[in-house]
């Protein structure tokens, strides 16, 4: 077969700062894909990328290449809508758990695909995974069926989608060209058009322990993400969500489960019900639903329910007990006052490093290791006070997990107390894109 570029012309073009035409476009990424284009060319191809940026249309074209080198899944002989949500990643990020059966309660359906956590951003299907017997990995007639039955399914991405993106973030992930926003919005949305959800939320994360340290970055990789939603199709809209704490008291894999189990009874903490109600506001929007309050379905049990349906259809016990960490120790507040920081990426950390993440994608996860927080921003404390529990399964990662708090903030420590300090902030910054015609950038 005689290749139509050749792929150091495809460099040159990038790295000399000019446009990439579709036909380069399209080549380059099956071409890599297939094995035509070697590492060491697509590497010196994403650094060109990350140093010289590409534009809109360049990065819709590369995004969409990316899809067809895999299959697109097709839900309209469901009969319903169907939503979406995809986090860019944080700490004690447990949204996606009760937010798919609230959703499903409504109508809709919701083809969750889900990853794994690595490093000290938390993984859904690790949490899940929490629960006895249930599994991730589902085949598309599986997850049909289960939509179509339940409403809701949360599981593994199969390798048939936008399989060019898996071979290409490990390429990313070794030479330093990650952080790169067009290589980022076509990772992430290369698998959500590929998924073939109608609308679509991306909740991009700011802060210590989010991805993106810095809300103009954020700002600039949500307006991309809804730029590509919107170009391929797809109703999209972001919302710009704080992620300089903890999302919630729970951070860790059961932990998070089960704290996901009380917002869907109708409790939990106020800034992840926050976030859960607000996110189904606005894909019910999307949907075209706008005349119901989904808080009305935690309330009254309808969303517990689907939940229950939805862990049971993938050979899960909703009645099981969530394991329990055999090794516990506290962090006490050390004077009278005021949280004026917890700092998310300090506690995730830590969680990380008593077992609740991974530092390679093969590594195994503890179930029931984590960090607790009983106290957080803008709560007042009393000398001796208990602020943390850390949990863990094996005990000789209780040092590190208390070094991680400790050192976090260029060792300023993970938590402050002062005499007085002011409220927790609003959880959501900004929204970015647009709902049912109506402009909410």
């Amino acid at each position: 077969m005689v290749e139509r570029f050749d792929a150091v012309d495809v460099i040159r073009t990038k790295r000399d700062g000019l446009v990439l035409s579709d036909d380069q476009i399209d080549w380059v990424v099956d071409a890599y894909t297939r094995g035509v284009v070697a590492d060491e060319q697509m590497s010196s191809l994403c650094m060109a990328i990350f140093q010289r940026g590409m534009n809109r249309e360049e990065i819709a074209r590369w995004t969409a290449a990316m899809i067809a080198t895999g299959e697109r899944l097709d839900y309209s002989g469901l009969g319903k809508p169907t939503v979406d949500k995809h986090s860019t990643g944080g700490v004690g990020d447990k949204i996606t758990l009760p937010l798919a059966p609230l959703l499903a309660a409504f109508g809709v359906a919701v083809p969750q695909l889900s990853g794994r956590g690595l490093g000290h951003t938390g993984g859904t299907l690790d949490k899940l995974e929490s629960i006895p017997g249930w599994r991730a990995d589902l085949s598309n007639d599986e997850m049909h069926r289960q939509l179509a039955d339940v409403g809701a399914v949360v599981c593994a991405a199969g390798s048939g989608l936008a399989p060019a993106d898996k071979k290409l973030y490990a390429l990313r992930d070794v030479t330093g060209t990650v952080e790169s926003i067009p290589l980022i919005a076509s990772s992430i949305m290369s698998k959500k058009i590929a998924e073939g959800t109608g609308a679509l939320l991306l909740d991009v994360k700011v802060g210590s322990g989010a991805f993106m340290k810095d809300l103009d970055r954020a700002r600039e990789l949500a307006a991309t993400l809804v730029d590509l939603g919107v170009d391929a199709g797809v109703s999209t809209s972001a919302m710009i969500t704080d992620m300089s704490t903890p999302l919630g008291r729970a951070v860790g894999n059961a932990n998070e489960v089960a704290e996901s189990l009380e917002v869907l009874a109708g409790g939990g903490p106020a800034d992840v019900v926050e976030l859960t109600v607000t996110f189904a506001r606005e894909l019910l929007a999307h949907a075209g639903i706008t005349d119901v309050d989904p808080a009305d379905a935690l309330a009254d049990g309808r969303a517990m329910d689907v939940w229950r349906r939805m862990v049971t259809a993938q050979g899960g016990d909703p009645d099981a007990p969530m394991p329990v960490a055999p090794h516990v120790e506290e962090v006490r507040a050390q004077s009278d006052g005021v949280i004026t920081r917890m700092d998310a990426l300090g506690v995730g950390v830590a969680a990380w490093r008593l077992g609740a993440g991974r530092a390679r994608k093969e590594d195994p996860v503890q179930a029931s290791a984590g960090v607790y927080l009983h106290k957080t921003l803008g709560e007042r404390v009393s000398r001796g006070d208990v602020i943390l529990t850390l949990h863990t399964e094996t005990p000789e990662r209780m040092p590190r997990g208390l070094e991680a708090l400790a050192a976090a903030c260029d060792g300023a420590g993970a938590i402050e107390i002062s005499a007085d300090g002011p409220e927790r902030g609003p959880v959501v910054l900004e929204r970015i894109g647009t709902v049912t015609g109506e402009s909410r950038t």
